[in-house]
């Protein structure tokens, strides 16, 4: 049999390694979660070429150096914050695989020990990587975002002693370095930075200290400092009249990567049997008359109708099993506000089927328009005002009882049918899956209306005085 020539050799080698090379590879770090973004080749869809229905869409992911994201996660030791709280102490094991953290067990596919505050940030940026419209020109960009892990950048100010007194450099490394000379400044200079986005995991209260504080108290100064003004921050909860920032859900331990898992899911929500009239996940109660401590009185005295899971201590932060089994077999959720306004647990309840019953506004009405629409509010939720719980004598479960059972049937329906909205699906999802807008996909939108919003008002600066008007 003849040899093959050489040059056949080759050519077929040759096309066998391109077979074996990736379309788009990444680097990633020892550390899950770090993905780091490749430059886009040309011809790539994300590019200038993008398809049409990127219009208006287009985003640039900023290369930050890794001390603003990947070295944050490899430092991550609970041990260095000694004024953190024992009960949170455990979050660093929680960031793993991009801020799911572990599975809740082995055979878990869906169900993971995300921590509810600080995982967002790797999770979004980790989600950043795989949106359709990303483009490597910036001045081809609707909006930029800054894969900044900015919680986890502030925990020295919060919780070490050394740094307690200097909460007010909280972000300012990060302006520095975008308005570098040798950092590309015009990236920022271009909308005076109006265009550019990130996530901060935490409530709006927790950064809102004012530079100049004496004495100085509990938070830093990242949402007040003038540098970082025009900023959109993306947190999980907002303060009463935002400037900059809009909450978006907090992560649930739920991230389903098909359809059909996501569909299950629902489907077991949506038939569960649910003897119980109401549930309370939390913990406090204590101290003076309070609506935590009215709650934990009326289901004491009505077990037959109210369930309590008590996670004091932080026993419930990484272990979804001991709620999400009682949100499963209760009509309603109630859900009071704690050291701040909103809660996780209202995004757990929504996912089980679970009817939010609310006790003030800030508690998600005025929060996340861009999940929840402000109007509908009656549709797929209760509320009751605190102070008459507390003061006035009005019990809840007499409330509650009083709905028509109808009424409650439609309003678990609505709420079952926003539930994709406030969950973040796994990366690497199914198409089907991706197909349903989830929580990040609504959070992008909202950031890019937003956005453009705010960069219009340079031109016209009477917009700026307008309602909000980018909700749902």
């Amino acid at each position: 049999m003849a040899t093959p020539p050489l040059f056949l050799l080759l050519l077929l080698l040759l096309s066998f390694l391109l077979l074996l090379r990736p379309a788009h590879s990444r680097s990633t770090s020892k550390i899950t979660g770090t993905t780091k973004p490749a430059p886009l080749e040309n011809g790539d869809p994300r590019q200038q070429h993008a398809p049409a229905e990127c219009d208006g869409r287009r985003i640039h992911i900023r290369e930050l150096p890794s001390q603003f994201n990947a070295d944050l996660l490899l430092a991550c030791d609970s041990s260095s914050f000694p004024l953190l709280d024992s009960s949170s102490s455990n979050f660093c094991a929680s960031l793993s695989d991009h801020g799911l953290g572990p599975r809740t067990h082995n055979r878990s596919r869906s169900w993971y020990r995300t921590d509810s505050h600080r995982g967002l940030e790797p999770l979004f940026h980790r989600r950043m990587l795989e949106y359709p419209c990303l483009v490597a020109d910036p001045s081809l960009a609707d909006a930029v975002f800054l894969p900044y892990y900015s919680s986890l950048d502030a925990l020295p100010f919060l919780y070490s002693p050394d740094q307690f007194n200097s909460s007010f450099l909280h972000g300012l490394s990060l302006y520095y370095f975008l308005t570098d000379k040798d950092n590309s400044p015009h990236v920022w200079s271009r909308h005076r930075g109006l265009d550019h986005f990130l996530v901060l995991a935490g409530p709006a209260w927790d950064f809102s200290q004012a530079p100049s504080a004496d004495p100085v108290l509990f938070g830093t100064s990242f949402l007040t400092t003038p540098e970082l003004s025009n900023l959109t921050v993306l947190t999980l909860e907002s303060r009463p009249s935002p400037w900059q920032e809009h909450a978006v859900p907090y992560p649930t331990s739920f991230h389903p990567a098909t359809l059909a898992r996501l569909d299950a899911w629902l489907s077991r929500a949506r038939s569960s049997r649910r003897p119980n009239l109401a549930l309370f996940v939390g913990g406090g109660g204590g101290g003076g008359p309070n609506v935590r401590g009215s709650i934990r009185a009326e289901c004491e005295n009505r077990t037959d109708l109210c369930e309590v899971v008590n996670c004091s201590g932080g026993s419930c932060a990484h272990d979804p099993i001991r709620f999400m089994r009682p949100m499963l077999r209760s009509d309603f959720c109630l859900q009071p506000p704690g050291d701040t306004p909103t809660r996780r647990s209202t995004f757990d309840g929504i996912l089980a089927g679970c009817v939010p019953v609310f006790f003030e506004e800030l508690g998600a009405r005025a929060q996340y328009g861009w999940h929840l629409p402000r109007g509908e509010y009656d549709r797929f939720s209760v509320f009751i005002p605190k102070e008459d719980v507390v003061f006035n004598g009005v019990r809840i479960l007499e409330v509650l009882e009083a709905i028509p059972r109808d009424e409650v049937r439609r309003m678990r329906e609505r709420v079952l049918e926003l539930a994709p909205g406030v969950m973040y699906r796994r990366q690497g999802s199914s198409d089907g899956l991706r197909a349903r807008k989830d929580a990040f996909d609504l959070a992008v939108e909202g950031a890019l209306r937003r956005i453009r919003r705010r960069v219009r008002s340079i031109a016209e600066p009477e917009l700026l005085l307008e309602e909000d008007d980018d909700d749902l």
